[in-house]
């Protein structure tokens, strides 16, 4: 199971005294969960006003990054990164302010986000066009490309007289078509009618005619359910065809290596600045429940699966004392603000999920 509770209770004469507190309560006697020390360095307070704001912020930072990290698709080296923790000091300076290191990772994720919006569109228009392409050439006879099944000797070509229709007829209409072909117009050459190809459902017939019976033919063809194609061949037209299927091919496959190596580089700082601002919330949270001067342990359990509600009851019966009136706060759906109480459960204890669950990405 890859879900983590980060959670935070203050420190008691030491933040060691309050881990501790917690190893002993959650795996030296039950095995409820692995637990992991989750660093945060000395960050700067601020005053209160500017916390409760940043509080909403990173919420909403919070989810808009997530949607990014869900992607990811090398959940090991995750996992290995969020339980050995560090905060990166030459991305997100400690020196600078709260604010200031909240939207330094509020505008790489942008980016992020906007580069991705540009190459999946370039990408995603590719590979539309291509498979376009593929459906013409797929198929019913009836609607499906014609380039790649006839060939110039079927054709009458260049006659000011004759001209050569395609036919799509049922299979099953077989013996009445080779019956009835040359009497449906006058003017039809006889014995012209040639199988070209035929699918599971039908069969694809040439057939020559002089050009002013033609619109007597299709209607008398209609009439006896055999389907002329609207098709004239043009050996220029068909060639480009196939050299756009080969560009898009191509492309396709040269864009598709390039992509995925930026979806892991940028999904990975994505997944990393998500757990600063994680960190960042812990902080905030902390600072602003537990008052100062700053003394809290952050942690980072991984519950076993099998153990969760019986977590849940250990963790509350460890800190009810720090807000008793956490369960009517829940109760009456109460929206204080900096607390977030509306978008999230609410424990006596600074609580955040890491779900690491992650869907598989797929191009």
């Amino acid at each position: 199971m890859t879900e983590f509770w980060l959670i935070s209770a203050p420190g008691e004469k030491t933040c060691q005294q309050t881990w501790d507190k917690m190893m002993a309560a959650t795996t030296r006697t039950n095995n409820l969960s692995t637990n992991h020390k989750f660093n945060i360095p000395d960050l700067k307070v601020g005053t209160l006003d500017v916390l409760v704001g940043l509080s909403d912020e990173l919420a909403k930072l919070d989810s808009f990054v997530e949607r990014y990290v869900f992607c990811v698709f090398f959940s090991v080296d995750l996992v290995t990164y969020i339980t050995r923790f560090q905060w990166d000091m030459a991305k997100y300076p400690i020196k600078q302010s709260l604010k200031n290191i909240s939207e330094i990772i509020s505008k790489q994720v942008t980016q992020i986000d906007n580069d991705l919006k540009t190459r999946a569109s370039a990408y995603n228009n590719l590979k539309g066009n291509l498979q376009n392409l593929e459906r013409k050439n797929a198929g019913s006879l009836l609607t499906r490309s014609l380039a790649d099944i006839v060939r110039k000797e079927d054709f009458v070509l260049d006659s000011e007289y004759l001209i050569t229709l395609l036919v799509v007829v049922p299979k099953t209409g077989y013996p009445d078509w080779q019956k009835t072909y040359e009497t449906l117009a006058e003017m039809v050459v006889p014995r012209s009618s040639n199988l070209l190809f035929e699918d599971n459902d039908s069969g694809l017939f040439s057939v020559t005619l002089f050009r002013k019976a033609i619109d007597d033919f299709k209607h008398k063809a209609r009439e006896n359910k055999f389907t002329v194609r609207d098709f004239q061949y043009n050996e220029e037209e068909m060639k480009a065809d196939k050299e756009e299927m080969t560009r898009l091919s191509t492309d396709k496959k040269k864009q598709f290596g390039p992509l995925v190596r930026w979806l892991k580089v940028n999904f990975s700082e994505a997944f990393i600045a998500w757990i600063h601002i994680k960190a960042l919330r812990v902080f905030v949270e902390s600072v602003l429940r537990y008052g100062l001067p700053v003394n809290f342990q952050a942690m980072l359990l991984q519950p076993n699966k099998k153990t969760l509600k019986k977590l849940r009851e250990v963790l509350n019966d460890l800190y009810k004392h720090l807000d008793s009136s956490a369960a009517a706060i829940i109760d009456s759906a109460m929206d204080i603000p900096g607390l977030n109480l509306s978008q999230q459960e609410y424990y006596p204890y600074v609580y955040y999920k890491i779900d690491c669950n992650l869907l598989d990405f797929k191009v």
